[in-house]
């Protein structure tokens, strides 16, 4: 079984748009409560909302990639952003690390997480 793993930049971007698509969605559910203002007005409330946190996340990614580092793809040879211990690349998927202890490591995204760099 040949799992593809997606970057982090990318995850985060693709929630940020999803984030959009979906106040959209609760704000044109919206248009269908004409009737009662009161549901109408959470309703427009709650779709800009989400809008409105989409445009946050997407400014915290955009501060989070500035930061990240920089490293070529071995296997596609394009330069693509790593972000914490294991990531993997924005264009082939390929499993990327910046810890020498993991290299020749079945990848796993749980080596990002705290409780797994203690058990190293």
């Amino acid at each position: 079984m040949d799992i593809k793993y997606t970057s982090k930049i990318n995850k985060i971007r693709t929630f940020a748009l999803s984030l959009v698509f979906i106040g959209i969605i609760i704000m044109y559910l919206g248009l269908y409560f004409k009737a009662s203002y009161l549901v109408m007005t959470i309703l427009m409330l709650i779709g800009f909302l989400a809008t409105l946190s989409s445009a946050g996340v997407y400014i915290w990614i955009g501060m989070l990639s500035t930061k990240a580092v920089q490293v070529e793809c071995p296997n596609c040879h394009k330069i693509t952003k790593v972000l914490g211990r294991v990531d993997s690349c924005m264009f082939c998927k390929q499993p990327l690390t910046m810890d020498p202890s993991l290299e020749g490591v079945e990848f796993d995204e749980k080596y990002n997480q705290k409780k797994s760099m203690k058990k190293d």
